[in-house]
């Protein structure tokens, strides 16, 4: 089972179990992280995808760390008229353990047929 799951303007795949660093949360380590934005949950051969969320769908998990990314170099430089300006940047970002998601599908309840 996985799901899709928005936070911090970026998508993240992400299934119970695994580990992923996702932009940083204003949240301390070893405390909950919950996550409502949900666009899809696939189990074994059932994909739900919401419009653009999934109602009562939600994914939970503990924040194990924070830190940051390598290092990326930004160099701009134009060629000829002795211009070069070099900056880095290390993006931050929080690790989370997926713990537990819920599709939220047993909360709703089927339309009847009638006519």
């Amino acid at each position: 089972m996985y799901a899709i799951i928005e936070t911090g303007g970026k998508q993240y795949k992400v299934s119970e179990g695994s580990i992923c660093r996702i932009e940083k949360l204003s949240a301390d380590v070893g405390s909950e992280a919950v996550f409502e934005n949900v666009l899809a949950v696939a189990s074994d051969n059932d994909l739900t995808v919401g419009n653009p969320y999934l109602q009562g769908a939600r994914v939970s998990g503990k924040v194990l760390s924070h830190g940051k990314r390598k290092k990326i170099v930004v160099f701009k430089f134009k060629a000829k008229k002795n211009y070069r300006r070099k900056q880095g940047h290390r993006q931050p970002y929080t690790q989370v353990l997926i713990q537990n998601i819920e599709t939220g599908l047993a909360n709703q309840v089927e339309p009847d047929d009638q006519d």
